[in-house]
């Protein structure tokens, strides 16, 4: 009796494990469609915002433009390790825009369609990909870098996991609320966290620079790609 008691316990074991390897190697999967599926819902709530009231977004438009003009022009003297900037210098509540959210950035070759938004904060970053202060607002224009990080191995959500599959003449878009913007991938880079002249705008330039942490799960490094506006 003891012996088959003993066998009960050990299937019993065996099944859960089972079922807990299961779980384990489907929960990202699972987690990403879920994800996926409310920023698709998002996206297109924030698509429309410009249809509703266009003279108030033209007005928000037209500020961005200021802003990255007065970053060219101060030469972003202020710049630092992005990844330190959670504050943020404008608040888009009073646009109506929920959660801070600047626009959206879409990645075919690594299948990632994310929000952006401002502020380098963590709770930011378990959300989608920010953009870092003191970087151009993704409006795109000449004089602009526009800089979005995101995390690498976030359980909850693919970010920007897949970044080294990337290469020269890959498409990236930014959805702005106006419209998209399409840029094509021109250099790739490892940087140190203090390299901040990398992330800098370039005279005549319209760009947009991907970065986030290197090696992966690791955060001695920076792992940057280099985007021009098609």
């Amino acid at each position: 009796m003891n012996n088959k008691k003993t066998s009960i316990i050990l299937v019993t074991i065996s099944i859960l494990l089972i079922l807990v390897g299961i779980a384990v190697i489907f929960a990202p999967k699972i987690n990403n469609v879920i994800y996926a599926k409310s920023i698709s819902i998002k996206k297109e709530k924030f698509e429309n915002y410009a249809e509703y009231e266009p003279v108030k977004y033209q007005e928000l438009y037209q500020e961005l433009k200021k802003r990255n003009e007065k970053l060219y022009q101060t030469n972003q003297r202020d710049l630092r390790d992005p990844f330190s900037y959670e504050e943020v210098n404008i608040d888009l509540a009073e646009y109506g825009i929920e959660e801070n959210t600047i626009g959206y950035i879409r990645i075919p070759k690594m299948n990632v369609d994310l929000p952006i938004l401002l502020g380098a904060t963590e709770e930011n970053m378990k959300k989608g990909a920010v953009h870092l202060t003191q970087t151009s607002y993704p409006v795109g224009g000449i004089n602009t870098n526009c800089v979005i990080g995101a995390h690498r191995g976030y359980s909850l959500a693919k970010m920007f996991d897949d970044i080294e599959m990337l290469e020269i003449g890959d498409e990236v878009y930014i959805r702005n609320f106006m419209e998209e913007l399409k840029y094509k991938v021109i250099k790739i880079d490892i940087i140190s966290p203090t390299d901040i002249s990398k992330l800098k705008i370039q005279k005549g330039k319209d760009l947009l620079t991907l970065i986030t942490c290197h090696p992966y799960l690791v955060n001695t490094q920076r792992y940057v790609v280099y985007c021009e506006r098609v």
